[in-house]
């Protein structure tokens, strides 16, 4: 065979089959050109000038792009190789030889993987332009002029989608030389035979997914969340294969053997299709499934934490600069000398000046008790922050006249019982507070807070004393916060260095004191790059699942229309009528094309408490704004949902009908 008519059979095959390799060639456009963006952000020294946050999480970026392409372009690879083995085994049996057939699927192969990996580089330098004056925006930086290339991400990106397109021909060219004429004939038909009930697979899936559930359920520290955050999606992630594959065909066979509901023209048809629609598309649905779980996830997480971030910014600095000053073995820190400092160094408009105390406690019972080490296990572990009547009352403008026994109190997490003891020290709750300020990166705590005022300095300092004593060196010292609002806010940075030079002149602080500073505009910079960052990679991965989904969806659709034509052309002729025979494509197409969607809604529903135990990670403990984005990011993602299930749709009835 010439190369001249391998060439054109190559090109007569490419556009014959338009409908299958124009989605795939676009969606490989895509997806290379986004992950030249972020290999672009990634390594750029105007982003890492801008935001080191941002390029560290554009470089996780990186890895978690390069995994996805490689999964997702075999997946529609072989997807496409299934559809074309009839077409191949009838060149074979016709007299083609298998290595002339390998020739043309390797032009193919070459015609198609050159022009997209070149296309997508040129979209993605295009776009890299408008994605870095974005990022420049966010972050208030100047805009950079002229299109930047970065030659280290053209080189990766191209060495790596050549790879991914030379492995996925490779395997090809492995699975038509190992069958047989008649196998790759039939290849697409293959399945045809009712499925049996596999018992074990559906068991195991409903354990996989009540286990992964379980966990996210019942974890209530943060940390232990982080550890057990992965262990649940992968239990999560085989449970929902096993279900899509064996459970959905083990409810419908139970269905089946249901005389009463079965026996019925619309039951009897759509529970009969369904079996073997399960059969054949379980893994695609299970797909879809878990990509949308992930869209949801990531959008709802990131949008979230971009908005509560000026919560975090107030717990980290209340005012406009944060000074912290922390004293260990009886040292003190003169509150009213340094409040003088700070208003004679500053334009002050208000000054917060209060001391606390914070150290680790474990809970036993009703009481807390200070032990030698912590468990791995942190659930039992919380942070007892201890204040003053006087500091509060100064904060809040509450009196409320505690006797050395009581304390007022607040939680967050654990429960505090009306009568406790902390270690030697036994305490009656006097009044429940309400949500409290937030005080010295308070809401960054990954444990149970036990937010306490006691009477007077004398109790603090025997808490104090006691901790020392269980605790050594590893002490939590005496906490002395000034939180300063200036007049003029954008003073900060000259007013803080100001400061600091006028605390170290004034000799206050002792070898057993150390002080700490930050402003807002700091804070701002810094965890603004975090969340930012995160925001971007969010909706950057959000838009590649969502735009997998439905290319996965797309070709499902066109899958099940081939799949479907003769048996609804052999229903018609038995005597189902036009009507009939839409009726029941719809009432299929619709349940199966809907599952994933309220199976990913489910399981965000069973994560959405580990989630919220994982932003406290990034100080994010605001549950309503997370709900609240939960919920519009699932609405907006079933419209979209619901539109790609319009659109495709189209696809399948033009086929079937």
């Amino acid at each position: 065979m010439g190369n001249n008519f391998s060439i054109k059979l190559a090109l007569s095959n490419i556009k014959n089959n338009r409908k299958f390799y124009l989605p795939y060639f676009l969606a490989s456009v895509g997806i290379i050109a986004m992950f030249y963006i972020i290999n672009f952000l990634a390594f750029n020294k105007d982003v890492e000038i801008m935001s080191a946050s941002m390029a560290m999480i554009m470089q996780l970026g990186v890895i978690v792009m390069g995994i996805f392409s490689v999964i997702f372009l075999f997946y529609i690879s072989s997807f496409l190789m299934k559809r074309r083995k009839k077409e191949i085994g009838l060149y074979n049996i016709l007299g083609m030889e298998k290595r002339h057939i390998g020739r043309i699927l390797a032009i193919e192969n070459l015609m198609i993987s050159v022009t997209a990996i070149v296309s997508g580089l040129l979209c993605g330098i295009l776009f890299s332009k408008l994605i870095h004056l974005l990022v420049s925006w966010v972050f208030k930086a100047p805009p950079p002029f002229g299109i930047s290339l970065s030659p280290a991400a053209m080189a990766v990106t191209a060495v790596l989608f050549g790879c991914i397109f030379l492995v996925t021909l490779l395997v090809n060219q492995a699975s038509i030389r190992l069958a047989k004429p008649v196998e790759l004939l039939y290849g697409g038909n293959v399945g045809e035979k009712e499925p049996k009930t596999r018992w074990i697979l559906a068991v195991i899936g409903f354990i996989c997914v009540g286990v992964g559930y379980y966990i996210a359920i019942t974890t209530e520290s943060p940390l232990d969340a982080l550890i057990l955050f992965f262990i649940a999606v992968v239990l999560v992630i085989i449970g929902t294969y096993c279900l899509f594959t064996a459970g959905s065909i083990a409810v419908l066979k139970a269905l089946k053997k249901n005389k009463k509901f079965y026996y019925k023209p619309a039951n009897f048809t759509a529970v009969s299709g369904l079996i073997y629609r399960m059969k054949q598309n379980a893994v695609g649905l299970a797909n879809i499934c878990i990509l949308s779980t992930m869209v949801l996830v990531m959008i709802s997480g990131t949008v979230s934490l971009y908005m509560g971030i000026g919560d975090v910014i107030n717990d980290r600095v209340a005012g406009d600069i944060g000074l912290t000053a922390t004293a260990w073995d009886g040292q003190t820190v003169n509150m009213k000398q340094v409040s003088d400092i700070i208003e004679d160094t500053a334009d002050v408009k208000r000054l917060d000046a209060y001391e606390y105390l914070m150290f680790t406690v474990k809970k036993d019972g009703d009481d807390f008790v200070l032990p030698e080490s912590f468990s791995a296990n942190m659930s039992d572990t919380g942070v007892f922050l201890v204040m003053t009547e006087d500091s509060y009352e100064r904060l809040k403008g509450e009196k409320l006249d505690l006797t050395e026994k009581q304390v007022a109190a607040y939680t967050r997490g654990g429960e505090l019982a009306d009568h406790f003891t902390v270690g030697q020290m036994g305490f009656d709750v006097k009044k429940r507070l309400d949500k409290q300020k937030s005080i010295s990166n308070s809401e960054a705590l990954m444990v149970d807070l036990y937010y306490v005022v006691v009477a007077d300095e004398s109790i603090l300092k025997a808490m104090y004393e006691q901790q020392e004593k269980a605790y050594g060196s590893n002490a939590g010292g005496v906490n002395y916060q000034f939180d300063i609002y200036l007049e003029n806010a954008e003073e900060q940075g000259e007013v803080n260095e100001a400061l600091q030079g006028k605390l170290i002149d004034a000799e206050m602080l002792g070898s057993n004191t150390m002080i700490r500073y930050e402003t807002r505009s700091e804070v701002e910079e810094e965890y603004g790059g975090l969340v930012g960052g995160f925001l971007f990679l969010g909706l950057f991965l959000g838009i590649i699942f969502t735009f997998a989904a439905a290319l996965i969806i797309y070709y499902k659709q066109i899958s099940e229309g081939y799949y479907d034509r003769g048996k609804f052309e052999i229903m018609q002729k038995v005597g189902m009528s036009k009507m009939e025979v839409k009726r029941t494509i719809r009432r299929q197409v619709l349940l199966v094309f809907f599952v994933p969607l309220v199976m990913a809604g489910i399981h965000v529903l069973a994560a959405f408490k580990m989630i919220t135990r994982l932003l406290l990670i990034f100080s994010m403990a605001n549950v309503p704004l997370f709900a609240l984005c939960t919920v519009i990011t699932f609405l907006v993602f079933a419209v979209i949902y619901a539109l790609v299930y319009m659109v495709t749709a189209r696809e399948y009835y033009k086929i079937v009908g």
